[in-house]
């Protein structure tokens, strides 16, 4: 079987093609724009890719079945040659659940933030478990090197996308997974290109909590308000709370300020302490959910525990470029408000009172509509100076909304410009935090090169 897949380099169906490959199927693909580290995992793994959607390949290549990415859309040159052709074709979530997911315990990780690092988390402990888990992740844990892979036992973690599935079939993709441990880790406006408000995404989020079975888990927050009106609509399985309450679920207890070590327990019982790498509330509250999670696949809190000491965090996820002339570059995926201000404030708390620098593309679709213009100006007040890319395509005028840090804040039209001027103001000892969920025409690197040639 031979399958070709339109949008093969996003991060969820780089992971299909992973899976397919991995079940013995012909794979090959297309996409425009590929960059790093997805297009490295596949051309590593023996992947044809091709760049751009010319029905030509698709014509010489004559698959048996065409993956749909989500991102492809009516007048796509190779969407409309498929239709017209009548081959056959489906969706990259419909594909993992008749392939792979059908017959497998499936721990879904669901939530607006923070499902990449809570599955690798989950997808981490399991393995250190021995349990040999299954895994699609939107990102690649380095404890693994891929986004993706079969395993050899019924457990499968997936990170569960509430992005809807392909152009002929809109609903989110989470609803296709089926799962019995399902983690909701929170629940925001997001995705404005596709939901009209908050109460749509609430309905996408109940549909998935429905076909939980009554044998199975959902694991979320107390503390989030909107998940708990997601639950009030009816919830007909187990239910587990992190609730950072000893009385009634699972709890931490911060042992450093940056959350580098913290106490684990479950209501009157403590678990013991994680001490890992990892910096930052967010990083904490994903740790609780991964541990709740485990245990509901039977792995014992303690094993858990010891799991994330040798946990390596995922790529792009605060994760450390390089140093140059004692100038740290970061790159984080953070492209929601609530995200950049988690990140900086993990960063903070780690750094103390030495300088960061935030630089910012609003690359999200959301973001580029200016959903969250209003409120990222406060996401970024624990940066001491902020660049941000006012791209062709983000429709708002970025500095008419940074009023409450205008003075710290660049809004800036080229990368080359903001890397010459963040060169030209970094010291030793400052921290540069890169945020964006694309490429950013390699800025990192170049921000490394830049300050090496630095005189």
């Amino acid at each position: 079987m031979h399958i070709h897949i339109l949008g093969i380099c996003g991060t969820f169906m780089g992971g299909v093609a992973l899976l397919a490959r991995e079940l013995g199927i012909q794979v090959s693909g297309a996409d425009t724009g590929v960059y790093p580290p997805m297009s490295t995992q596949l051309e590593e793994q023996g992947i044809k890719l091709h760049e751009g959607y010319d029905p030509d390949v698709l014509q010489k290549l004559s698959p048996d079945l065409v993956i749909v990415g989500n991102a492809m859309s009516r007048g796509n040159p190779c969407v409309e040659y498929l239709l017209e052709k009548q081959i056959p074709f489906t969706s990259g979530p419909e594909f993992v659940y008749q392939h792979i997911l059908s017959k497998r315990w499936v721990l879904a990780v669901a939530g607006t933030h923070r499902k990449t690092t809570t599955s690798s988390m989950l997808t981490w402990i399991l393995e250190f478990a021995n349990l040999q888990p299954g895994f699609l992740i939107g990102g690649v844990p380095q404890n693994f090197g891929v986004s993706a892979r079969l395993g050899k036992t019924p457990f499968f973690v997936i990170e569960a996308d509430e992005y809807d599935t392909a152009f002929f079939d809109k609903r989110s993709k989470f609803v296709h997974y089926h799962p019995r441990t399902l983690v909701l880790n929170n629940l925001e406006f997001d995705h404005a290109d596709i939901f009209d408000d908050l109460d749509a995404i609430k309905r996408q989020f109940h549909h998935l909590m429905r076909i939980v079975p009554s044998s199975g888990k959902v694991i979320s927050d107390k503390s989030e308000k909107n998940l708990e009106d997601v639950i009030a609509m009816g919830c007909w399985s187990e239910q587990e709370k992190v609730d950072h309450n000893a009385k009634f679920g699972w709890w931490t207890k911060l042992l450093k300020p940056d959350a580098s070590e913290f106490e684990v327990g479950f209501q009157d019982k403590s678990y013991g302490v994680v001490s890992w790498n990892l910096i930052g509330n967010h990083n904490k509250q994903n740790a609780l959910m991964a541990i709740a999670a485990a245990r509901h696949a039977g792995v014992a809190p303690e094993h858990a525990i010891e799991a994330l000491g040798q946990y390596i965090n995922t790529k792009r996820r605060l994760e450390l470029r390089g140093t140059v002339n004692d100038i740290a570059v970061y790159d984080d995926f953070a492209h929601h408000p609530t995200a950049i201000a988690l990140t900086l404030e993990g960063l903070r708390n780690k750094v103390g009172n030495k300088r960061i620098i935030a630089i910012l593309e609003p690359r999200s679709n959301t973001m580029k509509m200016g959903v969250h213009k209003n409120t990222l100006a406060d996401s970024l007040q624990k940066a001491n100076q902020v660049f941000i890319y006012q791209s062709a395509d983000v429709e708002w005028n970025v500095s008419s909304t940074m009023n409450s840090i205008a003075s710290k804040t660049s809004s800036l039209d080229s990368v080359e410009e903001i890397i010459q001027q963040v060169t030209s103001t970094a010291n030793s000892g400052d921290h540069i935090l890169v945020m964006s969920n694309g490429g950013f025409e390699n800025i990192h690197e170049r921000l490394l090169t830049a300050l090496k040639n630095v005189d």
